[in-house]
């Protein structure tokens, strides 16, 4: 039978979180088939002039662009794409062991509108200016909490760790201007902090680098996730039986005080029992062994043209005269850019939707979830990693979220952004720094 949520319903679902495209509400009633879920709700931009962050209806080129994907184009027509993408086209890639693509269920009408002013006071304020709740939506996408375990033993506390890990790797595309080659020996990441400081986004340049958490070295893992807790900014989320402990709402904090920090590690050590080098040691094993990171870093590879390349196949597949090209007087590059408007079609396409699929792996986030294994316990579903520091075995799992198709038109963003950053990191390199300084850093160690 189909679920539909009413009117009444609204009081039992509360703030969880959210990001640039959605809104998630977990739930507090005492439905049993609604317990250890949460909703996903669709939200809509104030500002009309801002790129739409993901894609909710096909466009007439985006629509020749997935069509060849079975399942696709007709879940645009049951409202259902950020189900379907996440379970045909993402879990190929990632591994279905680790997408929940969820159920679509149907909102009557005042649902959204009184959800909406329920959590509204528990939203960020930047948030809130930001974005709406989609009031005239009539269905959401229901999935399992995965800051819970479903069924957790008795006395037993889970913790779960919500990882935006961002890109993983340092393009080489021969498509690469020379201008703007520092983009293969500096971190996109750190390169956006940097401009993000400058503009007054952020109070401190984050200590994080994704190379670190991508390198399969355990050293180097613990680096990364160490430097989480300084500066944690929408990238690391720690939450104690799906109740956020650490770590901003929504991602709206952009650093996180010394004390905030203590009183975390407080909370953690007396739920859990573990001192904070041993989280970190329980994260870094179940990421080393999990495998996980190593998927998604291969799926952000299918970018191999970088920005700088798939614009061009842009221009392609809308049938209009490349704008980028109209700017370029350096006739090598000019050589090897006429060179990809000269593709046919399945094949720029073929180069964009490849793109289009990496910069979701790059925007994704990874949840991590632990409990301990009771003692004795053989048959458990979850795979397991020991810790050796307190003699215990913990159950886990892992799954991404945030999986949605990005929209082919918001290819031209991409770009600008790309130059933005590479142009302000190539003239200010470091902040703080003497502007004339090279920049400094960054590359592989």
């Amino acid at each position: 039978m189909e679920v539909v949520l009413h009117e009444g319903d609204a009081k039992d679902w509360v703030y969880k979180g959210e990001g640039a495209a959605n809104l998630i509400l977990s739930y507090t009633g005492s439905s049993p088939s609604m317990l250890g879920k949460v909703l996903r709700v669709k939200k809509i931009l104030k500002d009309k002039g801002q790129p739409a962050p993901n894609c909710i209806v096909f466009s007439s080129h985006e629509e020749h662009l997935w069509g060849k994907i079975p399942g696709l184009l007709e879940s645009v027509k049951n409202d259902c794409l950020p189900q379907a993408y996440a379970t045909i086209v993402m879990s190929q890639h990632l591994g279905a062991n680790h997408v929940d693509g969820g159920v679509r269920v149907r909102v009557s009408k005042n649902f959204f509108e009184l959800a909406g002013k329920n959590v509204l006071d528990n939203r960020p304020a930047w948030r809130v200016n930001a974005s709406a709740i989609d009031a005239g939506a009539d269905s959401a996408l229901l999935i399992s909490d995965q800051t819970l375990f479903s069924g957790n033993p008795r006395g037993s506390s889970c913790i779960a760790v919500e990882i935006k890990a961002k890109c993983g790797f340092l393009p080489s595309s021969e498509y690469i201007s020379k201008e703007n080659s520092i983009k293969k020996q500096v971190t996109r990441y750190k390169m956006h902090q940097h401009l993000k400081f400058h503009l007054g986004e952020i109070s401190k340049t984050s200590e994080y680098d994704p190379l670190d958490l991508f390198s399969g070295s355990k050293e180097r893992i613990h680096m990364a996730i160490k430097s989480f807790f300084s500066t944690p900014q929408n990238n690391f989320r720690i939450f104690v039986d799906g109740s956020l402990v650490f770590g901003g709402m929504g991602g709206g904090a952009d650093s996180v005080h010394p004390n905030e920090t203590e009183k975390c590690l407080e909370d953690l050590s007396k739920v859990t029992g573990l001192q904070l080098s041993d989280f970190i040691e329980l994260l870094s094993e179940a990421i080393f062994k999990s495998g996980v990171l190593g998927k998604l870093l291969a799926t952000q590879k299918l970018d191999d043209h970088d920005i700088e390349g798939a614009i061009h196949l842009y221009y392609n597949i809308i049938s209009q005269p490349c704008l980028v090209c109209k700017s370029i007087t350096d006739t090598e590059l000019l050589r090897k850019y006429s060179t990809l408007h000269s593709l046919p079609l399945d094949k720029s396409e073929k180069i964009v939707r490849d793109f289009l699929i990496s910069a979701t792996a790059k925007d994704c986030s990874l949840m991590i979830s632990f409990r301990p294994r009771q003692s004795g316990t053989t048959d458990s579903e979850y795979d397991s990693v020991f810790l050796d520091s307190v003699n215990q075995s913990y159950d886990y799992k892992a799954y991404f979220i945030d999986l949605d198709v990005k929209p082919l038109d918001k290819m031209v963003h991409y770009f600008k952004l790309d130059q933005k950053i590479v142009n302000f990191y190539t003239r200010n390199g470091e902040v703080g720094g003497d502007p004339r300084d090279p920049p400094k850093g960054g590359g592989p160690r």
